[in-house]
């Protein structure tokens, strides 16, 4: 069985010994860049790898581009190849902050073609919490070989974005906090607000009480409530970076919707060319 969306901390745990099964740590914190490092080094699933979000998920940052620009697509290949992944592998991706960074490799790994990569639902919290095992000890790595077949229909540009934000079929959707989205609050970012004509959904509305994601038929719900109509293939989520953004993707994944487009730059690469307009204050206003 190929799992695409989720995986249980249960069925993680009878496939720790499976080498068809390949996990990944993907700890990151924002504000301090090697912060996942020290923690998978100190204890993390046993067999894990760890990826490093501005080193193994991102290229260099340049004057146009958003603060986490796309890896290149070879060099993410050979380094998936490297840790052991090809394309007969269940690839596994977790984090301890409700899938927020891992959800960047779920997306990156599928837009390499590789569908079988599913996020650890509940990430390391529950995998602690049910007492499973964790190690510091270095991860036995098997190199193989990854062919990438690039989808690069996933992702959108910031004029596609541009053209969307102006047309009332489609509909640009915003995972950040509604206080950055709305301006009032801004810690990453040269400049505060959001996308004109965006629509703001944190991406933290996905994540029931246990910090798993709510069931498919709740986040179904939420979603078509969110697009009023407008097909789900016709948006292009966004956020800072393009990271938690993945997360509002997996979740309309999950809910049997058609995930639309990345914009990979988001808001921190449209902040870079001052002709594109901004917008502060709830969506709309």
């Amino acid at each position: 069985m190929k799992f695409t969306t989720l995986v249980s901390i249960e069925e993680l745990a009878q496939h720790l010994d499976d080498p068809s099964w390949i996990v990944f740590d993907c700890r990151f914190t924002l504000t301090d860049p090697e912060a996942g490092r020290r923690a998978y080094l100190h204890g993390h699933i046993p067999g894990a790898r760890y990826v490093h979000l501005d080193d193994d998920l991102s290229s260099p940052i340049t004057p146009a581009s958003g603060r986490h620009p796309l890896p290149s697509p070879q060099l993410l290949s050979e380094k998936l190849g490297l840790w052991g992944v090809d394309s007969t592998k269940q690839v596994v991706v977790y984090d301890d902050s409700f899938g927020s960074m891992a959800v960047r490799m779920w997306w990156l790994l599928r837009w390499l073609g590789h569908d079988a990569v599913a996020l650890l639902n509940g990430g390391l919290p529950m995998w602690m919490r049910q007492k499973l095992p964790v190690t510091s000890d270095p991860s036995k790595i098997l190199p193989s070989q990854f062919i990438p077949h690039l989808q690069s229909s996933m992702q959108a540009d910031a004029t596609e974005v541009d053209q969307a934000r102006q047309d009332c079929n489609r509909v640009i959707i915003d995972a950040r906090p509604e206080d950055r989205f709305n301006g009032e609050r801004e810690p990453l970012d040269k400049v505060a607000g959001h996308i004109p004509g965006s629509i703001n959904w944190n991406f933290e509305e996905n994540i029931d009480f246990d910090s798993t994601y709510l069931p498919a038929e709740e986040l179904r719900e939420a979603y078509l409530n969110l697009l009023h109509g407008i097909p789900p293939q016709q948006v292009i989520h966004v956020c800072g970076s393009g990271v938690t953004a993945c997360h509002n993707i997996l979740a309309m994944e999950i809910a049997g919707l058609p995930s639309g487009k990345l914009y990979p730059g988001s808001w921190s690469e449209w902040i870079t060319d001052s002709s594109r307009p901004i917008e502060v204050g709830p969506a709309g206003e």
